[in-house]
């Protein structure tokens, strides 16, 4: 048994070694306001804000719309969830400031370990990755793992427990130095 467990760790050591991951930065989620909207403030790795993301009220055919604006309050797109079909799966549909589709993110039910996984399509409908959330761990974290069309991990992002004042943060890394949170 000794032996079995040895090998392992020097099997696995090798590679855990070199999975070297960057700090991004964080995307803090604050309390719904008095009109029913829910912002996210997104900063790099130096707390610098870089955007936000609010999320408004669910409209009368069932779909929510998120506004994305950037460091000086320019809209840079939305992102607009319908409602969820009859196969379990929820779409998202992405747009540019002028209303242009750029993609797709549509997100399955959740399998028999207590993932969920979420598979990301550009404008011509071809996969370019997916984001699997696993469950909650007993610290009351929950990780997001990103991956690229070939099934390579780019990113992670974990997300803390609400603290006391109602915000919820995520932290997010990266395999590779990029700073900004929308490279993934």
């Amino acid at each position: 048994m000794k032996k079995t467990i040895l090998f392992f760790i020097v099997a696995i050591c090798p590679f855990t070694v070199f999975a070297q991951y960057y700090n991004v930065g964080t995307s803090t989620t604050g309390q719904t306001d008095m009109f029913g909207n829910t912002t996210t403030t997104h900063r790099n790795r130096y707390g610098n804000t870089t955007g936000t993301s609010t999320t408004g009220h669910t409209d009368m055919f069932g779909n929510t719309t998120t506004t994305h604006r950037n460091r000086y309050g320019n809209t840079t797109g939305t992102s607009t969830t319908g409602q969820t079909d009859m196969f379990g799966n929820t779409t998202t549909t992405h747009k540019d400031r002028y209303g242009n589709t750029t993609g797709t993110s549509t997100t399955g039910q959740t399998d028999m370990f207590g993932n969920t996984t979420t598979t990301h399509k550009d404008r011509y409908g071809n996969t370019t990755g997916t984001s699997t959330t696993g469950q909650t761990d007993m610290f009351g974290n929950t990780t997001t793992t990103y991956k690229d069309r070939y099934g390579n991990t780019t990113g992670t992002s974990t997300t803390r427990q609400t603290d006391m004042f109602g915000n919820t943060t995520t932290n997010q890394k990266s395999n590779n130095s990029n700073t900004e949170i929308w490279t993934w």
